[in-house]
């Protein structure tokens, strides 16, 4: 799939470090309120990249976790694979330790809730889907050379198994 300009300008802004600086307090909060106000039928950074809203259960507190999410959902349409890229920044994202405690979750997709059972990828398997990431959102690779530790990659499957 060929990218727009539009497009190419948003993955070249949102692979500079002041990207990773301001985003993560803009960009979710953003939409929250926009998912929020439209009863989950909209997602602003959707327009760039598919997104989900993750509930999950907190690691620590065992409290539901709402999370606004960029998603790359798979051709089966009964899955979709979240990167914990953190926008480049140095430690995982607590969402990626929420799903790692507590697999069983739900997201928002096009306004409906959706349970999920997550599971972490590894080995050939990572490998094979971090090629398509990369493919389908470049600047991937830029959040990956940034950090020392391993991005984590999830596939959330339809179902709580």
């Amino acid at each position: 799939m060929k990218a727009g300009a539009g497009v190419r300008f948003v993955q070249k802004a949102s692979s500079t470090r002041a990207f990773a600086k301001v985003a993560p307090h803009v960009v979710p909060a953003l939409d929250r309120a926009v998912h929020r106000l439209t009863r989950g039928r909209v997602l602003l950074s959707s327009r760039m990249l598919p997104g989900v809203v993750l509930t999950s259960t907190g690691a620590r507190t065992g409290q539901p976790r709402r999370t606004p999410l960029a998603c790359m959902p798979e051709a089966d349409g009964r899955s979709w694979i979240l990167v914990g890229s953190n926008f480049g920044r140095t430690g995982h994202p607590a969402w990626t330790h929420n799903l790692l405690a507590h697999p069983a979750a739900s997201v928002s997709w096009k306004g409906r809730d959706i349970p999920v059972t997550a599971r972490l990828l590894s080995g050939k398997e990572r490998a094979a889907v971090w090629r398509a990431l990369l493919e389908f959102w470049p600047p991937y690779a830029t959040y990956q050379a940034r950090v020392e530790r391993e991005i984590r990659v999830f596939r959330l499957t339809r179902g709580q198994g």
